[in-house]
């Protein structure tokens, strides 16, 4: 559970960052993919999307722009939002705050968004001081653990189904590491929540 569904604790000593949106009227939740865009993953999950007339939010690795510029912008266009997740997918726990700032600020002239959530959803405090000045900190409620060689996608869905709550922020990943997993998982995730009278909203 401290992966898939962080503690307090941990919340606290991310001052700033958003983890979950609760409304009092409407069973919400907010789905997000990180670490994309790349050609076998990202434009088989927008036509998912699509099939079931879903929004999402982006989390994108400014270096996987720069090399695939095209589904940075077919994203755009299908009417998704876009974050930043760093140029490099580089941890904040590992890198001179200077060196992170400079790192996020590089993938934003090719990303060109307000949000930000932290590759491995870890910040040092300064850092993310700094950068709640610029950008919404974007955390999350739920991750689903779909990169996880240790779970398989059933498992990826009992996450969903175990963790989510009215304005969950839910982690997906639009990469290699979970491509085997989703090609079940997304959709049985995004009927059980329908299911459970979720919508579906825009960070």
């Amino acid at each position: 559970m401290l992966i898939e569904q962080p503690p307090k604790i941990f919340r606290m000593l991310i001052p700033g960052g958003e983890f979950r949106i609760p409304s009092r009227e409407e069973r919400r939740v907010y789905l997000t993919f990180d670490d994309g865009p790349i050609p076998e993953v990202t434009p088989w999950i927008l036509d998912v999307l699509d099939s079931y007339d879903i929004k999402a939010t982006f989390f994108m690795v400014g270096d996987n722009v720069r090399k695939y510029p095209e589904i940075y912008e077919e994203v755009r266009r299908r009417g998704h939002r876009v974050g930043n997740h760093t140029m490099h997918h580089i941890q904040g726990a590992h890198t001179t705050t200077r060196g992170y700032l400079r790192d996020v600020e590089e993938a934003n002239r090719l990303i060109g968004s307000d949000l930000f959530r932290p590759p491995h959803g870890w910040l040092r405090p300064r850092q993310s001081k700094l950068l709640s000045r610029r950008y919404r900190i974007i955390m999350y409620d739920l991750v689903t653990r779909d990169y996880s060689k240790r779970i398989n996608a059933a498992q990826v869905v009992e996450n969903v189904k175990r963790y989510t709550r009215p304005g969950s922020i839910i982690v997906f990943h639009d990469s290699l590491k979970s491509r085997d997993k989703l090609e079940t998982a997304l959709r049985e995730s995004i009927e059980w929540l329908r299911g459970e009278g979720y919508s579906f909203e825009l960070l």
